[in-house]
């Protein structure tokens, strides 16, 4: 991109920051009574939407308020809440991704929230990263989940593998596995994510962790071409070349298909499964192991906070306190596996939210699960990582030709 393109784009990015900001400090005129609240949620699936209304309406009868609820679809519903905060109409409560948190707390629009020490005491600690922006509260854990690595145990047992979900795996032993599953004929020995945006980098990232590297050091500093990162990235691409690389959509579709002997997903595969092949023989893995210490995985997850304009910030603080309760977030565990997990510590790992045998292994990665790096700008850096990857996964460029250009690049936008 051109200087004055460059000059262009970070204009209309302080604009836009600069607007939100002003937005979400006018006077919303809608009318609201003194005990009734806004709540904007993504779970618009019937089923979903159905426990939401439940927990809802337990928390009007308690508190005798209204609660109005809309829904937001993921495809567009960033879109609109940011419209909201710029034209002054932003709900009350918001629910927020783990990534998209960050942005939104450091450019002034959420409130800030009471009882920071009561929330460190309450939550899983690495779900709390989101929540805090220069050590201020501004949204509380819902609910976390994670990914993990999934074999289709009848493709490997054909080339004389034998694994369990008590098996611990390491990345040259995946190697060497998909290598053998890879038998050509439309069935592949893994399944790797290549461009798809948002999804790559929650591949990659958790190989930068393992391999003992990531984006930045604990001061703060980019770290992305160091030469663990590069050793990540290289396993990544060999891995590559025993399969199959696609979109995680494409992927998830082979390994629910039984065309793919090794596919690193999320929960949200255990109820497709269980629909649409109940016969596949399967098995969920943590994620591999690298010198002998445990892989480490992508944690996401969704976050509740108050946007700083609310009529009734009291009630919404009370709102939130109570939809992230464990005993309430459990419910919505229970009933939705695609949720994942409370982000309350004391119920994450409830026996009634693993009955599924599967599920289990998701709660042993949780504790070594890390969220993406809370820079407000990690929107951004995100796809120049993802781009990055592209290029090596396509033989365009080296490992380390191809982080240190990225590395450059976030140097140059930040």
């Amino acid at each position: 991109m051109c200087t004055q393109g460059k000059t262009l784009k970070k204009i209309i990015i302080i604009i836009f920051v600069l607007i939100s900001i002003i937005g979400c400090t006018k006077d919303n005129n809608k009318p609201i009574s003194s005990n009734e609240i806004e709540f904007w949620h993504f779970w618009s699936e019937p089923y979903q939407k159905g426990l939401i209304d439940s927990l809802v309406q337990d928390f009007e009868k308690a508190n005798s308020c209204r609660v109005n609820v809309s829904l937001l679809s993921w495809a567009d519903g960033k879109t609109k809440l940011l419209a909201a905060f710029n034209s002054g109409t932003a709900p009350d409560v918001l629910e927020l991704g783990s990534d998209w948190v960050p942005q939104f707390s450091s450019v002034g629009v959420l409130k800030e929230l009471d009882n920071a020490t009561e929330a460190r005491n309450q939550f899983l600690d690495f779900s709390l990263q989101p929540s805090f922006w220069k050590n201020k509260l501004y949204a509380l854990p819902w609910v976390v989940d994670t990914r993990v690595l999934f074999a289709n145990l009848d493709l490997l047992t054909k080339v004389g593998i034998k694994i369990n979900s008590d098996s611990a795996l390491t990345y040259d032993k995946l190697l060497l596995y998909s290598d053998k599953a890879n038998t050509g004929n439309g069935y592949y020995g893994i399944g790797i994510t290549g461009s798809d945006a948002h999804k790559l980098y929650k591949k990659l990232l958790p190989m930068f962790w393992s391999y003992g590297g990531g984006v930045f050091d604990k001061k703060g500093k980019l770290i992305l071409d160091c030469p663990e990162n590069i050793k990540a990235l290289e396993m990544y691409c060999s891995l590559s070349r025993n399969g199959l690389i696609e979109t995680q959509r494409q992927l998830d579709a082979g390994f629910v298909q039984g065309k793919i002997a090794f596919c690193f997903s999320g929960s949200w595969m255990i109820d497709r499964i269980r629909t649409e092949n109940p016969k596949l023989n399967y098995a969920t893995l943590l994620m591999p192991e690298v010198n002998g210490n445990k892989g480490i995985s992508f944690a996401g997850g969704e976050y509740l906070s108050i946007c700083n304009n609310s009529k009734n910030p009291k009630l919404a603080e009370k709102f939130i306190r109570y939809m992230t309760d464990g005993i309430n977030s459990s419910k919505f565990c229970k009933k939705i596996n695609v949720a994942g997990f409370p982000a309350d510590k004391k119920y994450y790992n409830s026996s009634e939210i693993l009955f599924l045998a599967n599920k289990k292994v998701f709660a042993q990665q949780l504790n070594y699960s890390r969220m993406t790096p809370m820079n407000p700008k990690w929107l951004d850096i995100e796809p120049i990582i993802e781009e990055a990857a592209v290029e090596v996964l396509y033989g365009k460029k080296s490992a380390e030709e191809a982080l240190k250009e990225a590395k450059q690049k976030i140097l140059d936008m930040l």
